[in-house]
């Protein structure tokens, strides 16, 4: 079985935090991790098995003082690649509370990319546990992919993850 690239940012904050998690559930010699700001189309090509892992929306698309913006600037080449054939799950982190009318939009948007450019989604998340207004990643009752809130529910984020991996081991 082939390594799953695990595409992720910002790095050093939560979001790398869960990927390093991730990497660690799956075992780590089965993955590879890939900052999203230094990620190119060719970086991704080798896997068959993509997992993206995102921010909370506003810490690159609401912030002034986020300049590097490193996911803008890869979806605007994700949705172009050619990922046909290959399996993809998204993860990101969100905050139930205080953007409770935008709860982890960013896996909508990621997942939409990804699918646009030929991907299968896979790691659908039911909304059990999680209180939420609206989401751009909520569709036909599930998540299309991993919420995490390490603003509201970090105690979570452990079981949360290893529950999506195994659920993953069954679909990619």
């Amino acid at each position: 079985m082939d390594k799953i690239a695990i595409l992720f940012g910002p790095t050093g904050g939560n979001t790398e935090k869960a990927a390093r998690m991730v990497a660690k559930a799956f075992g780590e010699d089965q993955t590879h991790l890939i900052p999203v700001k230094d990620a190119q189309e060719s970086d991704l090509m080798p896997f068959s098995r993509i997992i993206f892992g995102g921010p909370t929306i506003g810490t690159h698309t609401w912030s002034d003082d986020n300049q590097k913006k490193d996911w803008d600037i890869f979806l605007t080449r994700l949705y172009k690649m050619n990922l046909k054939g290959k399996s993809c799950a998204v993860f990101g982190l969100g905050d139930q509370v205080s953007y409770s009318f935008k709860f982890v939009d960013d896996i909508g948007i990621i997942a939409d990319h990804a699918v646009q450019a030929g991907g299968k989604l896979v790691g659908l998340v039911d909304p059990e546990g999680y209180t939420f207004d609206e989401s751009k990643a909520f569709r036909n009752g599930k998540f299309l992919g991993l919420p995490l809130d390490e603003d509201n529910e970090p105690e979570l984020t452990h079981e949360r993850i290893n529950h999506w991996v195994e659920l993953l081991k069954t679909e990619f």
